[in-house]
């Protein structure tokens, strides 16, 4: 199986949503965070998104991108050898209540890579006064998808700053992840898809158990840092990006380890991985950008 480079600025058919206070609250309950800010309808001004929720009002598309593909020639039948590797939330602005979203989105990059192709996504979310919420870059995985001509798009990646270290991190926090929590994710996110709660179809593609959804350990990450480093305030949040690259199993612990902290006048920026239970990075290259 194989893709064209050629493919890349390949559009997508544009996708309407509003938003209601439920889905809101539902999303921040899938990922036990607790913040008002999320939750109390009485405060003055409403209540606002998680930062991370974003990637449930994109999922429609995600989940159907053969019906989004505006090409004819497109090989659609390449998704099905995706996996998520690759996420990059921009946020302008937290989501509320009745917002009208309206998402228009393109092929960005088309990368070869060692495990198959590399294929970003871009897609960019305006209310009705056609202003930014939020943007969105998603990369996924073409597992033995050949990348047939040079990749292209690289330099249409957002830039963002890769830390390493085997420095001891500046503060971690161990997390618990229930044994139902995949189930409550995909209901109250309706991010569906069977690997995270169906067994028989774990089983059928070698994995010995259902695994978490990625986004909800990146989203449970997320949680604590706000916690930890923005006084609880999720407005602050301007930038969330990682790579996917291991697994959580329901039923045990995560370990959210912040590996530096850089300030400048009026921003700072957290660089984060989070380790399974078996100690293996199920999330690396963790950024995310908080406003002062």
């Amino acid at each position: 199986m194989k893709i064209n480079s050629q493919f890349i600025n390949t559009p997508l058919k544009e996708y309407k949503v509003q938003v209601d206070w439920r889905s809101i609250m539902n999303y921040a309950a899938a990922v036990n965070d607790d913040n008002p800010q999320y939750f109390n309808d009485e405060s003055e001004n409403g209540i606002l998104a998680h930062p991370m929720f974003p990637v449930a009002v994109t999922w429609p598309i995600m989940e159907n991108l053969s019906n989004y593909i505006n090409s004819k020639n497109f090989p659609i039948r390449v998704f099905a050898k995706v996996v998520h590797y690759y996420e990059h939330l921009k946020i302008y602005r937290l989501i509320r209540p009745n917002d009208e979203i309206k998402i228009r989105g393109k092929i960005i990059a088309i990368l070869p890579h060692r495990a198959g192709t590399h294929v970003t996504l871009r897609l960019d979310a305006t209310d009705k006064n056609n202003n930014l919420i939020f943007t969105e870059y998603n990369g996924g995985m073409l597992r033995d998808v050949k990348c047939v001509g040079d990749g292209k798009g690289e330099d249409s990646l957002p830039n963002r700053t890769i830390f390493k270290s085997d420095d001891e991190p500046v503060w971690k926090k161990n997390v618990y992840i229930d044994k139902l929590r995949s189930f409550v994710y995909d209901g109250c996110t309706d991010i569906v898809f069977p690997i995270h709660t169906s067994k028989k179809f774990a089983h059928f593609v070698g994995l010995p158990d259902i695994i978490l959804q990625g986004t909800a350990t990146l989203a449970f990450a997320v949680k604590e840092i706000i916690n930890t480093e923005s006084e609880g305030d999720p407005n602050r949040v301007r930038e969330i990006a990682c790579n996917f690259s291991g697994m959580v199993y329901p039923d045990s612990n995560i370990s959210i380890q912040v590996k530096k902290k850089k300030e400048t006048g009026n921003s700072k920026e957290i660089f984060f991985e989070v380790y399974n239970h078996e100690n293996q990075k199920a999330i690396r290259n963790g950024y995310i950008l908080l406003k002062k």
